[in-house]
């Protein structure tokens, strides 16, 4: 069974009356709850205040896929447990990044750019657009979801270029964005997925929960070879000299 790890700030949802009303135990529960009833993963959770941030190398170890939503507190995240995490990923872990987790350390650690975009909180529709309908991360969604209501992010994105573009957004105000983009490191696979910001209802949605879900099966899918590195002091073949 896929064992999945939700990891969430969850400073929000204590502080944050709105999001407190639509995420009464946080954003991470929502999302993991969700993963496990409907999907049949298992799913744990960890906290930044929890000691190391919830992220001992016990927990990593277990993990098939970690899932991170940050915002607020990116810069208490601690750089040893970053490190952690990108071993872990290097290793084989998948890693999805949701909505502001743009801007955390291992996003951008792993990325080697800035991360930044534009951004506007004006309670706008989203409309993300299905641009690679045999992703298997686009299984079951249709051409597009549309959300009534979230933040508005926009181009330009400081990102590499996607390995693969999966969702691509138009809001309403005019603005598009690369909302769905695939990275391979070393041997884990990433997902970075825009939708979520915490004053909507976004993670009970059946399709951006289905597309997760869709992402946690892509990133714990079977790896390729396993490559070996360092000193090789007996070669394959004889050396003539």
């Amino acid at each position: 069974m896929t064992q999945v790890t939700v990891w969430n700030e969850y400073r929000h949802e204590r502080t944050n009356p709105i999001a407190m009303d639509i995420y009464p135990n946080g954003i991470h529960t929502a999302i993991a709850t969700q993963l496990q009833e409907e999907y049949g993963f298992s799913a744990q959770t960890a906290t930044l205040d929890e000691a190391e941030h919830g992220l001992t190398v016990e927990v990593l170890n277990r993990t098939d896929v970690l899932i991170w939503w940050g915002h607020m507190a990116h810069d208490e995240v601690d750089d040893e447990i970053v490190n952690r995490v990108q071993a872990r990923v290097l290793e084989g872990m998948g890693l999805i990044i949701l909505h502001s987790g743009h801007y955390s350390k291992i996003f951008k650690k792993l990325m080697g750019t800035s991360c930044a975009l534009k951004w506007r909180e004006a309670d706008e529709k989203e409309r993300l657009w299905v641009v690679n309908p045999a992703h298997p991360i686009a299984a079951g969604i249709g051409e597009y979801i549309e959300l009534e209501q979230e933040e508005m992010y926009g181009e330009h994105f400081d990102i590499p270029t996607p390995d693969e573009l999966v969702f691509v957004s138009w809001f309403e105000g005019g603005e598009v964005f690369r909302s769905g983009c695939t990275y391979s490191r070393g041997q884990g696979k990433v997902f970075y997925f825009r939708p979520g910001h915490e004053t909507y209802p976004t993670y009970h949605n059946p399709q951006i929960i289905r597309v997760i879900a869709n992402a946690v099966n892509w990133a714990a899918d079977g790896r390729g070879a396993q490559p070996q590195y360092g000193h090789v002091p007996v070669p394959l073949e004889q050396i003539h000299r």
